[in-house]
């Protein structure tokens, strides 16, 4: 079974050894104060800790897009992921999409990233970001911006101590993760409150994106 938040999944078993390292790594983890997962090429989440659950914990259910089972898809495709994820486009959305663009040139056949790579091409707002929208952000901004280690990005935490605020995103990953492909992530909340980038209520919209030249 791969290890998931809030349950399990049916998945390829590995072995004993890396099982019984994924159930202390997920001790580790849930001593950790801030929200942290751990994530494999696919951003298939194989660990939260309490933290992440609680950031995510007003979140719609989806069925294929919960922040606990992939990461990606959430950012990408969850109707309610610009009321967690503030400045959702250009601080979460262009950057995960740059990572998945190196991963699919990373591990061209993998059938979960072409899934992924499927849905987007569906969904007019993503294909247009994925094939415009990204090359014209990077363009702008450099391809620092979408490195996700030691990144300052903003969240609407549900919990009001927090409210509108910004983390700082520590990816690590040991030995071991690093032959399962897997990294972990740690989002370090700030003290410091922002004004908020975004509504509660807020969906993605579906007009046309800012990123994206609009045509002549």
């Amino acid at each position: 079974m791969t290890y998931q938040a809030g349950g399990q999944r049916p998945a390829p078993r590995p072995a004993p050894e890396t099982r019984a390292y994924l159930a202390d790594y997920a001790v580790f983890l849930e001593a950790v104060p801030f929200p942290s997962l751990v994530i494999d090429h696919r951003w298939d989440v194989l660990l939260t800790n309490s933290a992440f659950r609680t950031l995510f914990r007003d979140v719609e259910p989806h069925p294929t897009a919960l922040p606990t089972d992939n990461f990606l898809r959430f950012v990408l495709f969850h109707p309610d992921a610009a009321t967690v994820l503030g400045d959702h486009e250009s601080s979460w959305c262009l950057p995960m999409l740059a990572h998945f663009a190196q991963a699919v040139e990373r591990y061209g056949h993998d059938r979960g990233l072409q899934a992924i790579r499927r849905d987007i091409a569906q969904d007019p707002i993503m294909e247009a970001a994925y094939r415009h929208g990204l090359p014209h952000w990077l363009r702008a901004v450099g391809e620092q911006a979408a490195e996700h280690d030691g990144a300052v990005r903003p969240l609407l935490h549900p919990d009001p101590r927090w409210g509108a605020t910004d983390c700082r995103i520590l990816a690590e990953t040991t030995r071991t993760l690093a032959g399962m492909d897997c990294t972990r992530l740690t989002l370090v909340l700030h003290e410091a409150r922002r004004t908020p980038t975004g509504n509660r209520r807020a969906r993605r919209a579906t007009s046309h994106l800012r990123v994206v030249p609009a045509a002549d």
